[in-house]
């Protein structure tokens, strides 16, 4: 296996944290220069692909602000952006060849405890200086039109990531009782029209109550959390007045996974081409592992 990225596997230990708090913090498992490679690629897309891959998070909580929504901000103004997107190994060469790498996928398995691995999606997540925009507390797998335990999500770091830069929080355990909770908006709580299952929690009420447990890491790069689909997870704004916030998150699923739709949630384009309980493969979700 040749990968540029991957410097060790999960340990034993590493693994069992993943499935009992349903997320786990691995540190110094990629090599920081290859993932400052991707930089690059970062800023190539930010330039060029607003409004199409990428989309502008602060923009939208503007808009849903203006119709009487709610946007977490934390009551103050700022001047910075947040964009986010999605698919970018679709249209980019250098994402498709870091979403694709083996040492990823192998990461992924050791984890997953799965012989195969495949390709859900790719991310990139920017919040530049003085951004407000807070991430929503969210579950990914509601956004996902798939079923089965074997899903996860990588969130790698191109910058420092901590409390004051926007790093993520996730409720540990949060992914054992099997909810499924409504997806929202991303920068505000608000739910999904047409989407189903619970709404999600007053996080903060109930850590502040001692009733959940939150977690967070400091990162940098090399660094990596993955998180169960599961996972209730949010994250905070930019504060820091220099420091930006770039991340590479790539979603990753086992051999268990098959597709299964859900009313509401986004579609991608070849959804249209494939059926409830097919398996994943083929080139819209590839393989990567196995």
């Amino acid at each position: 296996m040749h990968s540029p990225l991957l410097v060790r596997l999960p340990t034993q230990e590493e693994v069992d944290s993943f499935w009992a708090d349903g997320v786990v913090c691995l540190r110094g498992a990629l090599d920081p220069d290859a993932v400052l490679a991707m930089a690059p690629a970062v800023e190539r897309l930010l330039q060029e692909s607003v409004g199409e891959t990428m989309h502008d998070m602060s923009a939208l909580g503007a808009g849903l602000a203006a119709a009487g929504g709610t946007v977490l901000t934390g009551g103050v103004a700022g001047k910075g952006r947040f964009v986010s997107g999605t698919d970018h190994w679709r249209v980019d060469a250098d994402c498709r060849a870091f979403a694709l790498d083996p040492g990823l996928g192998a990461l992924a398995a050791t984890l997953l405890r799965s012989q195969q691995v495949y390709l859900w999606e790719d991310s990139i997540l920017v919040k530049e200086p003085d951004t407000v925009e807070q991430t929503a507390w969210h579950q990914d797998m509601g956004y996902f039109h798939a079923r089965g335990e074997q899903v996860c999500t990588t969130w790698i770091p191109l910058d420092r990531a901590d409390a004051e830069t926007g790093a993520m929080s996730f409720v540990r355990g949060s992914h054992r009782d099997g909810a499924l909770y409504r997806p929202n908006w991303f920068v505000s709580q608000q739910s999904m029209e047409g989407t189903e299952g619970l709404e999600v929690p007053d996080i903060p009420a109930l850590a502040a109550a001692q009733r959940v447990e939150v977690l967070q890491y400091a990162l940098g790069p090399g660094d990596l959390t993955v998180h169960h689909a599961r996972t209730l997870h949010a994250a905070g704004g930019n504060l820091s007045q220099h420091q930006r916030r770039r991340a590479i998150s790539i979603r990753y699923c086992g051999e268990d996974v098959r597709y299964h739709f859900r009313p509401g949630a986004p579609r991608k384009p070849h959804h249209e081409q494939v059926q409830e309980d097919d398996p994943l493969g083929g080139p819209d979700c590839p393989r990567v592992w196995g």
